[in-house]
């Protein structure tokens, strides 16, 4: 098979999901249980015709079936989740634009908030094409790669289903040897189904190849990836050593030589991609990253298109990434007392100006000045560039889509793994030498990335002060060891879509967002009213579901 996720045409894409779409319009018939119009006898599958199959279940990572919204609002990077963090704002022209994802920033949950509905539907559409391939595909005794496509579709699942359980409080649970029309959300326990996904995803380790010969497709070591993900959600830190060390050991994936390198299409695929969405310009268009279009900055000079700035960077974000004498963190607690502005004269981790935009600053070899700022009186500057390639590259569509290019988004990166794995140890205080050098090589890279000659320029030594330093064996105590690699992942991992659910699965959510609500409604004065309880933390059944559902959505 010579299957490009990337490159296959939209029509194509869509002859292949129309099956799946047209059973029927109610939460169970037209999600759960999507008969096909017209099946593809086992007969007639072939290498040629599964390839279509298997987009199908693919498709589900770009979450862009029927319009825009639903890939805005629902978005598979997840940026919404970091806006319910102490990571960003939501952003954009005022607090009424995309007033479903405020709420989600003011920790007002409700069941009929469209996000939640949009993103249980994304994720549900792409778990039910994953069980009709499936179930396609092991009856067709004539594909010489079947179990390959069986493991591939298994990993999917498994990530859709994770996704949708670090979310939703409750989910349904079924799989291709299952009536989905009977499926309850209350018929599994939390742990069963992360027990489930675990399993999906060992049986497919054990099969999936190292590589394969279609660009995008999960490999064995993605798998494992996902995997420790799933295992660190649960606090199974054997499991997130030993799958992260299945990643690690396996010799195909490094560190980027320079911070910027996310943000450059020539190393989509390579490097820290582990497991990345992949987007292309080719096919008008249709499959760019349009979970992250709101997020382009409003750009003086419309360099990126007339952006509409959602998704900013948070004032206690940016005061993260100052730095000591010794150009470490303040693990402390008191990174959040000095504001890091214009006015700021300490040191900083260069990792800040990689990954938002600061007056005075360059951005993508610009100037980043107060006329980017869509809604500066509300949220003020920062806007995020990690989506954001060179304005003056040939892949950069001009106009609509704002901001649209070929970049792939990483939903996970080694520096990710190597990081989990350090916690996971730490966790244990079974090698808190080897967590404190995997740290550390994160940070190297980080250090490494201050060169004002790479292009295009996004720092400037000779404005910030720059410093980043490496962690001493001395003082390197378990509690220390754990302060240190939750402030690595947050600053490293900044603005990706992972902060909400690292302070959900350390079980500091509350916590740690109401002091945030506390201390930046100083700057942001709409936030005064936010607060967080224990019982907001996970989404409700969208309401819409239970209403169509039957009763079966209804707890008893």
């Amino acid at each position: 098979m010579k299957l490009n996720i990337s490159n296959i045409s939209r029509k194509a894409m869509l002859a292949a999901l129309t099956a799946a779409v047209l059973a029927g319009t109610t939460a169970c018939d037209s999600m759960l249980d999507m008969e096909p119009n017209g099946e593809i006898s086992n007969g007639q599958i072939n290498e040629e015709s599964v390839d279509g199959l298997m987009a199908a279940a693919y498709a589900g990572l770009q979450a862009h079936y029927f319009g825009n919204n639903e890939a805005f609002a629902g978005p598979s990077t997840n940026w919404i989740f970091d806006v319910r963090s102490d990571d960003a704002y939501k952003g954009g022209g005022g607090l009424g634009m995309e007033a479903n994802i405020h709420l989600l920033e003011m920790s007002n949950i409700q069941s009929d908030n469209v996000s939640c509905l949009n993103k249980w539907q994304n994720n549900f559409f792409a778990i039910s094409r994953c069980n009709k391939a499936i179930t396609t595909v092991s009856a067709a005794q004539n594909l010489s790669d079947r179990e390959n496509y069986i493991a591939q579709l298994k990993t999917l699942r498994a990530y859709y289903y994770f996704d949708l359980i670090r979310i939703f409080e409750n989910i349904p649970y079924f799989t291709e040897n299952d009536d989905p029309n009977t499926a309850s959300p209350f018929e599994f326990s939390r742990d069963e189904i992360f027990g489930f996904i675990k399993k999906d995803l060992a049986d497919a380790y054990k099969v999936l190849p190292e590589s394969q010969a279609a660009a995008g497709a999960v490999n064995r070591y993605a798998a494992a990836a996902i995997h420790a993900k799933v295992s660190a959600f649960t606090s199974s830190w054997s499991e997130v050593v030993e799958y992260a060390d299945y990643v690690i050991g396996s010799g195909k994936y490094q560190l980027y030589q320079n911070y910027l390198d996310m943000s450059k299409i020539e190393f989509n695929n390579s490097y820290e991609s582990i497991f990345a969405q992949q987007c292309s310009t080719s096919n008008d268009n249709a499959q760019i990253n349009w979970s992250n279009l709101l997020n382009t900055t409003r750009s003086d000079g419309e360099l990126f298109g007339n952006g509409d700035d959602f998704f900013l960077a948070s004032q206690n974000l940016v005061n993260a990434f100052r730095t000591d004498a010794n150009g470490l963190p303040y693990l402390d607690g008191t990174f959040n007392d000095v504001r890091v502005t214009t006015n700021y004269a300490g040191n900083v981790d260069p990792r800040l100006d990689f990954t938002v935009g600061r007056i005075g600053m360059p951005f993508r070899g610009y100037t980043y000045t107060m006329g980017w700022c869509r809604a500066y009186d509300i949220y003020g500057e920062y806007s995020g560039k990690k989506g954001l390639i060179d304005p003056d590259s040939p892949d950069m569509v001009q106009g609509f889509p704002w901001g649209a290019s070929g970049l792939n988004f990483n939903f996970i990166r080694y520096a990710d793994i190597l990081l989990l794995k350090a916690e996971a140890l730490i966790e244990l205080g079974t090698d808190l030498e080897t967590a404190r050098k995997l740290i550390n090589d994160v940070r190297a890279k980080a250090a490494r990335s201050v060169d004002p000659a790479y292009s295009p320029v996004d720092c400037n030594p000779s404005i910030a002060s720059y410093k980043v330093g490496q962690y001493p064996a001395t003082g390197w105590t378990r509690d220390y060891a754990r302060r240190a690699v939750r402030m690595e992942r947050r600053l490293e991992l900044a603005m990706e879509g992972h902060r909400w659910f690292d302070l959900v699965r350390w079980g500091v959510a509350v916590e740690t967002m109401n002091e945030y609500y506390r201390s930046e409604s100083e700057i942001r004065s709409y936030l005064a009213p936010a607060s967080m309880s224990a019982d907001e933390i996970y989404f409700p059944i969208p309401l819409a579901e239970v209403q169509n559902s039957g009763g079966l959505y209804e707890k008893k």
